[in-house]
């Protein structure tokens, strides 16, 4: 007999690749092998597949089948093949017909009953299926709104083997079977507080506007009161919507966590906040068996805030300086390798001391230097030279909390000033790979073609021959200027915007 195939996706983080499934049937002692580089449990799903096919009223050959996964080369793991390896088995034994399978991606795990388990991931595996040119899938029913969010696919939901093998031709009467809910957990959506709601604090509100417009990273330090927990707060609120395809790269990473994906397409940034007693695997990832995403890989297109960012592990934030470069996580674990998009906005938020009195102008620090000095030590250099602003964040005082809030942005109009300067910075950058000022590369910024006049520039000079800045430090004080000019709606930044960039590269010295 003829080969029968069909297709399916293999999932490596939020990657995922196309996997032919073949099915040969041999005039042999009867068995089911799987063959194709699959880990235990995709090993077992000829148990699950020969029960299910039993239990569904059209039992497998009695004869011998093989089903190879190819590429062959590339690990397999999990459940979700068991679909396409029943109906590959049906057709190889003329139950279904080839050519419709062969036009189908098959999602999907079996219970022992023949019903259709939902799985875990589907969002990213439909991805991976369009872009690799396929326009049909087949996924459990309780998955089907999640699939049905990718343009330009067609997906059909089913909740049971049975109905499968009757959509690609198999000659069997319909019978009503009760499809099998999602079990996944619904995230809790949290509005983020109002912009004009923050009283004073003019520097740190214009550097969080800075931020937005640009995508670039904020450290605020200060003592505990001032408002810095409720200034990370407000960011996603004026950060714009997210495009189709950076709404679908964030909702891949829940359906990967488990989280219940669909039916609408959540357009906000998330923001994620991890308690700082989060272990270096709740943060960036990992698992001993499927790899799941962590918290930075949820934040992708929106914001991963630490609070008392000097009380997290050094392994973690040290960590976090391969996403802040690349926009992606890594894991390697024994004989697998995932990966995940990690192209957040960090915003570190932190006490200046122990006692968090340190430079304040109402309070007294009782800490020693030594004291202070080790503490915030607990940033290393290289990830805070990674951080393009830092702020300073001193309390309120009497006055200006009780000053007029005429003045103060409400999150509407912040979001209005920030599309428009990524408006303009996308036009500017119109033709190159880049659309936000912070993903910049500085040589392009100090390039011929695109450097600012050199009389602008002689502080700024001044200030990396003295040693006060660092080459990487240079390039995110131009970035800088180049965001303060956009919300301006300057063609070029100023002087003034240079030293202002310079002084929110700077300002959270203690």
């Amino acid at each position: 007999m003829a080969v029968a195939r069909t297709w399916s996706v293999a999932l490596s983080g939020s990657e995922g690749t196309v996997i032919e499934v073949e099915a040969d049937i041999s005039a042999q002692l009867p068995a089911l092998i799987i063959i194709g580089l699959a880990d235990r449990s995709l090993g077992e799903a000829g148990g699950r597949v020969r029960q299910a096919a039993r239990n569904s009223g059209c039992s497998l050959s009695s004869q011998r089948l093989t089903v190879n996964l190819s590429p062959a080369s590339l690990p397999k793991h999990g459940s979700a093949f068991d679909l396409a390896i029943a109906l590959a088995c049906f057709a190889a034994d003329g139950v279904v017909s080839r050519g419709s399978i062969d036009d189908t991606v098959h999602l999907g795990e079996l219970g022992l009953d023949g019903r259709l388990r939902p799985i875990f991931g589907v969002l990213p595996a439909v991805l991976a299926a369009a872009r690799a040119g396929r326009r049909r899938v087949m996924v459990p029913a309780a998955n089907l709104a999640e699939a049905q969010l990718v343009p330009g696919i067609d997906a059909m939901g089913v909740t049971c083997l049975r109905d499968a093998a009757i959509f690609h031709g198999a000659q069997l009467a319909p019978v009503d079977v009760e499809a099998i809910p999602f079990s996944g957990r619904v995230a809790p959506s949290v509005a983020p507080p109002e912009l004009s709601r923050i009283a004073g604090q003019y520097v740190p509100v214009r550097s969080l506007l800075v931020a937005a417009a640009g995508g670039h990273h904020i450290y605020f330090l200060g003592p505990p009161g001032a408002g810095k927990t409720m200034l990370a707060q407000c960011l996603p609120g004026i950060l714009p919507d997210l495009s189709v395809s950076e709404a679908l790269d964030v909702m891949s990473v829940r359906s990967l966590g488990g989280e219940a994906v669909g039916p609408e397409l959540l357009r906000r940034p998330p923001f994620e906040a991890p308690h700082h007693g989060a272990s270096a695997a709740a943060i960036l990832g990992g698992g001993s068996g499927t790899i799941r995403p962590g918290l930075a890989a949820r934040a992708t297109g929106g914001v991963l805030f630490l609070d008392e960012a000097l009380e997290f592990p050094a392994v973690v934030l040290d960590a976090l300086r391969q996403p802040l470069e690349s926009g992606q996580l890594t894991i390697h674990r024994s004989g697998v390798m995932a990966q995940f998009l990690a192209r957040f906005q960090l915003v570190l938020a932190a006490n200046p001391c122990p006692c968090g009195q340190f430079g304040s102008r109402d309070g007294s620090c009782t800490c020693p230097p030594s004291s202070v000095r080790r503490y915030q030590g607990r940033l290393s250099g290289p990830l805070l030279d990674r951080v393009d602003l830092r702020v300073r964040v001193d309390r309120v005082g009497a006055s200006e909390l009780h000053a007029a809030p005429g003045d103060r942005l409400s999150t509407v109009q912040a979001r209005e000033v920030v599309a428009a300067a990524r408006q303009r910075s996308a036009d500017r950058l119109a033709g190159t790979p880049w659309a936000l000022n912070a993903r910049v590369p500085g040589d392009w910024l100090r390039d011929p073609a695109h450097r600012l006049p050199a009389r602008l520039c002689v502080d700024l000079d001044d200030a990396l021959e003295r040693g006060s800045l660092s080459m990487r430090g240079y390039d995110r004080v131009l970035r800088i200027a180049w965001t303060l000019a956009d919300i301006d709606g300057t063609e070029h930044p100023t002087a003034e915007h240079l030293g202002l960039a310079t002084f929110m590269r700077q300002g959270a010295r203690a």
